[in-house]
């Protein structure tokens, strides 16, 4: 597994678009991006405390965990 990018959007194929044209700085560097893992929240604040849960040691682990094959 490579590195693992982890973002919160309310239009996931805009935001690809966004990454994959270069308009996102923190990911023009990695090339293609691929969606390998979502989740989806009704309120916004929940999903930034789990966007924010997954970018912690914990979070990747939980991560490495259901990505694997």
């Amino acid at each position: 597994m490579g590195r693992l990018y982890k973002g919160l959007t309310n239009n996931l194929q805009r935001r690809l678009q966004e990454h994959r044209s270069g308009q996102t700085k923190s990911t023009s560097h990695m090339g293609d991006l691929r969606v390998v893992y979502t989740e989806e929240f009704k309120e916004f604040a929940v999903a930034r405390s789990r966007e924010v849960y997954l970018k912690t040691a914990a979070g990747r682990r939980f991560l490495k965990q259901v990505m694997r094959p």
